[in-house]
């Protein structure tokens, strides 16, 4: 991703560092650029974060090999204009899906408001009385989260069709202007309905930001001679080359598969881990072969 520098600079860690390295340099410069240190210093505070962010991924195992592998598009936020975490949709502001614009509130609201005017005065004016806010929810599965759909949701109003933009995530909510309470006798603005999105786990998928995740097993004699495996992806199966020699844990990256991150329809890349199964229960004239191809060759099996 432009403008974001490589993690193992940011923590002054060579890229074959071990993790007790890199365990070390994120303390000491923690501990440099931690905010309680430098109050005020906003440069400071950035390298606080950046540090942060590295440190999370290069020490996690599957987070680095992904990283190493992929750079940051292999591991989530690719091309998010959110948070650490990658909301896509940032925080408080709108997002333009088919026409209809979706205002999105993770913080804060009228009482917030209220309580920051009469601390700093805002010029002195109290906000119009508006009506009172609504909440509700709505449950999707996977891959209605990942596409986008439209759900009938029941509130206090009655019933109302609401357009779910593709790429929302478990937990977000779509604040919907004027759908919630009438404004009270003197006011002049009606409260606002807050749909918050449920999504249900998938059986084998996994997601990241805008990348998804998922594991294939394969047996030991497949990776060692290579196979073309079926991939189970939001889009259906697909045909994946795996490599002769491929050891148990490498990422292999399906560009174009994974979560829209873009109005344009963007989307990430699904990431799928190979996990490399030993048989067990070998019969007598498997082990008869495996022995004799152990005394070919020194360096094992995978050589």
């Amino acid at each position: 991703m432009a403008g974001k520098r490589d993690y193992y600079e940011v923590l002054g860690v060579s890229k074959n560092a071990s993790d007790d390295e890199i365990k070390k340099a994120y303390r000491k410069l923690a501990v440099k650029y931690h905010p309680d240190k430098n109050p005020g210093n906003k440069e400071a505070e950035a390298k606080f974060k950046e540090i942060n962010e590295a440190h999370d991924v290069l020490s996690d195992k599957q987070k680095r090999a992904r990283y190493d592998q992929f750079g940051h598009a292999g591991v989530g936020g690719a091309g998010f204009g959110g948070g650490a975490s990658g909301n896509p949709f940032g925080q408080g502001g709108a997002f333009n899906f088919n026409g209809q614009t979706f205002n999105f509130d993770f913080g804060g609201g009228s009482a917030f408001d209220d309580i920051l005017g009469s601390l700093f005065g805002f010029g002195g004016a109290r906000r119009p009385r508006r009506g009172a806010d609504y909440q509700t929810s709505v449950t999707l599965t996977f891959e209605e989260a990942i596409f986008g759909t439209t759900k009938i949701v029941n509130f206090e109003n009655g019933e109302l069709k609401v357009k779910i933009p593709a790429g929302i995530d478990d937990g977000m909510s779509i604040r919907l202007r004027g759908k919630g309470g009438p404004a009270p006798e003197g006011g002049t603005e009606a409260g606002d309905l807050y749909v918050r999105v449920k999504v249900k786990p998938h059986k084998s998928l996994t997601r990241e930001g805008a990348i998804i995740l998922s594991e294939q097993k394969i047996d030991m004699v497949d990776a060692a001679l290579g196979c073309e495996i079926e991939v189970l992806t939001v889009d259906g199966p697909i045909t994946m080359k795996v490599p002769a020699g491929t050891q148990s844990g490498t990422p292999f990256k399906l560009s174009g598969h994974g979560v829209p991150f873009r109005a344009d329809g963007d989307r990430g890349p699904h990431i799928v881990t190979v996990v490399v199964e030993t048989p067990k229960n070998l019969s007598k004239k498997q082990k008869e072969i495996l022995e004799e191809f152990k005394k070919n060759k020194k360096r094992g099996i995978f050589g």
